[in-house]
């Protein structure tokens, strides 16, 4: 007989939501189990934010370098190691992946972590993959998500990758195809562009990073296309070549090109397979996700919760974080679930310049307010006036309810803006905070104006210096 193992909360998948998740459900006085096949490190640590960002720094050095001219610093001889480039991104991929796992396992009490493979033999019942049996009052799936590979694209072997594998190419390809605009396809196709790699954008939609606003998004495209081809609207077939990968792609300017490698960024589909969630009579969406009420994470009336990428909601890590939170101590409470407040929903693509998307963009008689960053001083100064910025604000008061952006220091503006929003604070309020001169913050006010004067409520007069922009 399978020796059965019972206990208040047991958690399916050890990434950033699944940590989360028995984290919370222990603290709240749950005896916890956490399964997973391998404990390897969150998707962060090893295939995401962290080798992009360590990829993207190297870009933005050399990019850095290539632009010096323009203060009047002449730099010769400079050759980009593309080996040199991986291995560090690898090195210190590694470095943060193995301190994941040592600071996640060490952090759990004996006999939490499980290593095995789970799946469902009824609601509330687990069985290992080494024969043993668990049975929990309540259980949350965190089992994360995993890259679309269409069997086009898997029919060319290694010379099609995605997000799993290209940061363990042995040295930059000469020649790269990037198919899909979303977060990872914008940073990676600019980011191997300024290292110097020949790349090519291909995206059947003529919409990238679900923008709203077409300024933001033409200032996008221009930026772009400064450093690589942008083929939007294209219906792209792949088959191998002598060299590499031949990619033919339909539309207005169809063509042909040959690449040597192509990395493929459609997306990430939650890994639910191997759960035989049948056996959980749980009821599915159209892409077999459980239904579940974000509030909560919970599935329906049942015992059983979502957290993370598997969810299929926002897959950024904060989100997954927060899911993890929410679920977990809602297991730890089963049989009643606290509904939770969500945060502001924001997302940063680390292009350079830097897009953000924040919050809603309609409400009832909305009003936006758009700045441009093209002379912002400080901007201007640094030789990074590129970029767009719209508020959108809620009337009659001005209550600041989202953002697009394309800016520099646009990562750190749209946290400023994020937690705006979800103070509840208006354009006035803001305007009457201090901004210190000359900084990119300032490039704010332009928007901030527009809306106050589309609004009943008056520009501070005590804020407007009369600085011009550009100064």
């Amino acid at each position: 007989m399978a020796e059965l193992l019972q206990c208040d909360v047991a958690v399916v998948g050890a990434g950033t939501a699944g940590l989360a998740a028995e984290r919370a459900a222990r603290k709240n006085g749950a005896s916890t189990v956490l399964i997973d096949p391998a404990f390897k490190g969150t998707t962060c640590a090893t295939v995401g934010c962290m080798p992009s960002k360590l990829l993207i720094a190297a870009a933005k050095e050399a990019r850095s370098i290539g632009r010096a001219g323009l203060f009047g610093i002449e730099v010769e001889s400079v050759r980009i190691d593309g080996a040199a480039v991986l291995r560090r991104v690898r090195s210190e991929r590694d470095r943060f992946a193995a301190r994941t796992r040592e600071s996640s396992i060490h952090s759990l009490p004996d006999g939490v972590a499980i290593r095995a493979r789970a799946r469902f033999d009824s609601p509330n019942r687990l069985v290992l993959d080494d024969g043993r049996a668990i049975e929990a009052r309540a259980i949350v799936i965190a089992t994360g998500s995993a890259p679309v590979l269409p069997p086009p694209f898997a029919a060319l072997g290694d010379a099609a990758l995605t997000s799993d594998g290209i940061f363990d190419l042995s040295d930059l390809p000469k020649r790269l195809a990037v198919v899909g605009s979303g977060a990872i396809g914008l940073e990676l196709a600019q980011a191997f562009a300024h290292l110097g790699v020949a790349v090519a954008l291909f995206d059947k939609g003529q919409h990238m990073a679900k923008l709203r606003c077409p300024k933001v998004h033409a200032t996008l495209r221009d930026v772009l296309e400064r450093d690589l081809a942008l083929h939007l609207g294209v219906e792209v077939s792949p088959e191998p070549a002598k060299e590499g990968v031949c990619l033919r792609w339909t539309g207005d300017d169809a063509g042909e090109a040959v690449f040597d490698k192509v990395l493929v960024a459609v997306g990430r589909r939650p890994q639910l397979a191997a759960l035989a969630l049948e056996k959980t009579g749980l009821p599915l969406d159209e892409e077999g996700v459980p239904l579940h009420d974000r509030a909560t994470m919970r599935c329906g009336d049942s015992a059983i919760f979502l957290a993370g990428d598997v969810a299929a909601d926002l897959p950024l890590l904060h989100e997954a974080s927060h899911d993890g939170a929410i679920a977990g101590r809602n297991a730890a409470a089963f049989p009643a679930p606290i509904r939770a407040s969500r945060n502001t929903a924001f997302s940063i693509t680390f292009t350079e310049p830097a897009l953000a998307t924040i919050g809603k963009a309609e409400a009832d008689g909305a009003v936006t307010g758009t700045a441009t960053f093209a002379d912002q001083g400080r901007a201007r100064v640094e030789g990074r006036n590129d970029g767009v910025l719209t508020l959108y604000a809620a009337a009659p008061e001005g209550r600041l309810i989202g953002a697009d952006l394309i800016a520099p220091a646009g990562e750190h503006l749209a946290h400023m803006l994020a937690w705006a929003i979800q103070r509840g604070t208006t354009a006035t309020e803001l305007l009457e905070m201090p901004f210190y001169h000359p900084t990119i913050e300032e490039g704010l006010k332009q928007a901030l104006r527009t809306i106050c004067a589309s609004t009943p409520i008056p520009l501070p007069q005590d804020q407007d210096t009369g600085t011009p922009a550009g100064a």
